[in-house]
């Protein structure tokens, strides 16, 4: 994976004040004319937009620092908001200089957001992102991390109880761990991302889940929880049916 917004800031500067022949590995930002030695490949077809063509309404809700992971990059890369799709941002803290300063950071008001807003609306799909187990854990403070976990904890049983009291069932995953892995065999601090595999539990419970699974399979998974047929273009398949 390589993140492009990571480097505009320096592409600006060596642009805007040098002469250069430059060239960017993908594409940083539309706007700019540079070759691009790998243009983006979006996904045509995504969750939220085949939700959106069968006119089933969706919910879409996370704190700022993970705002773009429940719009921009979970529509692939789209901007905009499809027909049916409502968005909702919760302010991250902005009164500390880490969060290990303040672990809970805004996950008990995205919380509260989502389960009213799906209590009081007509929504077939929600996803909300809680950003505490990742922000926390790049700080490499365990006692924070656990605080963190534990806000997780305690947030997610409030979304839980507002589908489960809407019939609904929640599939509860990640795309990486991060809290997982906070401490080197020397007993160093590790901030960065894990590379083991992440939990995926379906609540609840549907029974055995298949083996295997990748990120690929979390769409066609939650179309056969709603009932709704796998477009063509979706190349995963759904984790509900255990070989």
């Amino acid at each position: 994976n390589f993140r492009p917004d990571r480097t505009r800031q320096l592409t600006e500067k060596l642009t805007d004040e040098l002469d250069l022949r430059f060239a960017t590995l993908t594409q940083y930002r539309e706007e700019w004319d540079f070759p691009v030695a790998f243009p983006p490949e979006r996904p045509q077809v995504t969750l939220a937009s085949v939700l959106s063509e069968r006119g089933l309404g969706q919910l879409h809700v996370a704190e700022t620092e993970k705002y773009a992971h429940v719009t921009y990059f979970f529509n692939g890369g789209e901007e905009s908001e499809h027909s049916g799709e409502q968005r909702f941002l919760v302010d991250s803290p902005r009164d500390v200089p880490t969060y290990d300063h303040k672990p809970e950071m805004s996950a008990r008001a995205a919380a509260a957001t989502f389960a009213e807003r799906w209590q009081g609306g007509d929504y077939a799909f929600g996803i909300i992102n809680f950003a505490n187990a990742d922000m926390v854990g790049h700080t490499g403070v365990i006692e924070a991390a656990v605080k963190a976990i534990e806000t997780v904890d305690e947030c997610l049983g409030q979304v839980l109880e507002a589908v489960h009291a809407s019939g609904g069932a929640c599939i509860v995953t990640a795309d990486h761990g991060n809290a997982d892995h906070m401490l080197e065999p020397d007993g160093s601090p590790n901030t960065a991302h894990s590379l083991n595999p992440v939990p995926l539990t379906v609540t609840p419970d549907v029974g055995p889940l298949r083996d295997g699974g990748i990120l690929a399979d979390v769409a066609p998974t939650v179309l056969d929880l709603l009932g709704q047929d796998q477009p063509a273009q979706m190349t995963g398949q759904s984790l509900l049916h255990a070989g």
